[in-house]
């Protein structure tokens, strides 16, 4: 029940007929667990400590061995706050071993985070688990934050309900403008609001970052260096240069040192009785694809290959088809389904086709960014009935996608578009991500 409503239904206990016109005078009040739940832009504050890691800071304190994996994007990916926090643990803690378990991908958000946070951070068992995603998140609507963002929370205490949760939130140019007034920005606000109902704590780089700049002591962007006794943040605005990530990590001490004079262990499975969304994205998971589910034209890329070594890491087995024609096929039980797939400069297009019915036009797995291959998901399947068998067909088109999008990026595009790196229908996939399961024949 919500908390507004209980506190006024206990001052009016004279009969059940007052509590229940309070109900029907109160109907868009949020309540939990429901998709009523209401967004607002929240207060900001540096340091929310709510339930704290105690549960990871005993064991710091007791000398055991601890891992702490940092889930988020490319500033976390980034050799900066995860590896300066990673030895900040192990200096304040000597008597432990600190493992970091580095789970960042950049360019994602918790949308493919909420997929992968399995396999690449809870299979290793660790004991605080860092999620970094407010800037990434930062165009996604609240209510798809809470999806995947409850999911991961859920996922992980599933796992191990003794793992303690810290939500960070990076800045980027654009979030002074709601810092400035004292309140968090859009995605941040939200996971506030999840933070809340959880007890998760928080730490917020980006305020410390606008009230360095509104003191004179930082610019957030520039290419040369700043006077003496001025932080340079960044070069572009989002990714912090070796003094904005020090920035980062200091809070970071900062907020450990606070949670923990008040430290306790605790059991976070309780938690999981009630929760934030009703929607949310908890049975998200990565299934491997088996040849079984490949057209004959599919090869297993060897570990050796250049693609395999840069990727198999996070993809898992990566599988690759050239020809028109070759076919992907699986059968689920759920509302969705995504491709965890790779964009390059030789990428093809595919048809997808759901439940017989074929999408009008092709997919490219190219786009203007592809000067370089990197991770990328592709959308097959979404709201569909979660009770039912559901059947997808991936098949590669004819035609290569236009390569024009990429021009503006290269120095010669009519010759270095005609060169062998931009032909192909090329594909490569690693894994199915799907709310729901995967039926095996």
């Amino acid at each position: 029940m919500n908390t507004t409503l209980t506190r006024i239904i206990g001052r009016h206990k004279a009969t059940s007929v007052i509590a229940i016109c309070l109900l029907a005078m109160l109907p868009s009040l949020p309540v939990a667990g429901a998709d009523a739940t209401e967004f607002k832009l929240v207060k900001a504050e540096l340091i929310r400590p709510r339930d704290g890691i105690g549960n990871v800071l005993a064991k710091l304190r007791e000398g055991q061995p601890v891992n702490i994996a940092y889930l988020g994007g490319s500033i976390t990916a980034a050799a900066g706050w995860r590896v300066k926090t990673r030895e900040w643990f192990s200096s304040e803690f000597p008597q432990a071993q600190v493992n970091e378990i580095h789970a960042a991908i950049g360019g994602t958000g918790s949308d493919l985070g909420v997929f992968r946070v399995e396999r690449d951070a809870l299979r290793h068992k660790p004991d605080l688990l860092f999620v970094e995603f407010a800037v990434n998140d930062g165009g996604a609507a609240p209510e798809r934050i809470w999806q995947a963002m409850e999911g991961i929370v859920r996922q992980t205490w599933a796992a191990n309900p003794r793992t303690d949760i810290c939500f960070v939130y990076t800045y980027r140019v654009g979030y002074e403008t709601d810092l400035q007034q004292g309140l968090c920005p859009r995605a941040a606000s939200a996971m506030e609001l999840l933070a809340d109902h959880y007890g998760i704590p928080s730490i917020n780089f980006a305020l410390k970052v606008g009230e360095l700049q509104q003191a004179g002591k930082l610019v957030f962007q520039s290419d040369e260096p700043t006077e003496a006794g001025v932080i340079r943040f960044s070069k572009d605005g989002v990714h912090p240069l070796d003094e904005g990530h020090q920035i980062y990590t200091d809070v970071v001490a900062e907020a450990v040192r606070q949670m923990r004079e008040d430290a306790k262990p605790i059991d976070h499975k309780p938690k999981l009785e009630s929760t934030f969304i009703a929607d949310h994205w908890q049975a998200a998971k990565m299934v491997s694809i088996d040849a079984g589910m490949l057209s004959p034209e599919w090869k297993q890329l060897p570990p050796e290959a250049t693609l395999a070594k840069s990727f198999g890491n996070r993809m898992g087995t990566l599988w690759e088809a050239t020809q028109p024609g070759s076919r992907l096929s699986f059968k689920f039980r759920g509302s969705t389904a995504k491709l965890y797939d790779l964009l390059g400069p030789d990428g093809g297009q595919v048809v997808i086709t759901v439940d017989g019915v074929t999408r009008e036009k092709p997919v490219p797995r190219f786009d203007s960014y592809c000067t370089y291959h990197r991770i990328a998901t592709l959308s097959l399947a979404d709201g569909l009935d979660p009770n039912e068998v559901h059947t997808v067909t991936v098949e590669i088109h004819a035609d290569q996608p236009d390569r024009q999008p990429v021009a503006f990026r290269l120095e010669n595009p009519e010759v270095e578009l005609k060169a062998a790196k931009y032909q192909g229908t090329n594909v490569r996939v690693g894994q199915i991500l799907v709310l729901g399961d995967v039926i095996r024949d």
